[in-house]
């Protein structure tokens, strides 16, 4: 039983930077697909996509698969878990976005929705903040 799912998730895709793969499997749930979607549209993961198992329909998975440079690398170099299960991390309207000057982006869970730190701003609202990325 894991205790944090989305801790779990971000770990596996760290692990997998780590280890020079293009590609992990994480297990599923919503908050996990919508975290890995937003990292996909903002061009950190090259594709995300959902792998069930017909005969045991239960533990689905999600296939991550990571988007490198030309040199090999990862363009994902740090995740961090900001909001954790024992210590929530909650943030008013964000005046501006924080992670790197700019360059990196933060994860809020707001009433609107899982958005990034930019989308939070344009929309005047605040929120859990899940994790950063850069």
């Amino acid at each position: 039983m894991i205790t944090d799912p989305i801790a779990d998730c971000l770990t596996r895709v760290r692990n997998a930077i780590g280890a020079g793969l293009d590609e992990c499997t994480a297990l599923h749930s919503s908050i996990n697909e919508g975290i890995l979607n937003i990292l996909k549209k903002e061009g950190y993961l090259s594709n995300v996509t959902v792998l069930e198992d017909r005969e045991n329909p239960l533990p689905k998975k999600i296939q991550i698969r990571i988007r490198m440079d030309r040199s090999g690398k990862a363009l994902l170099k740090n995740i961090k878990r900001i909001s954790k299960p024992g210590q929530r991390v909650y943030r008013k309207t964000p005046d501006s976005a924080k992670v790197r000057s700019g360059y990196g982006i933060q994860i809020l869970s707001t009433s609107k929705g899982l958005m990034t730190d930019k989308e939070a701003i344009e929309r005047r609202v605040g929120g859990e903040v899940i994790a950063e990325f850069y």
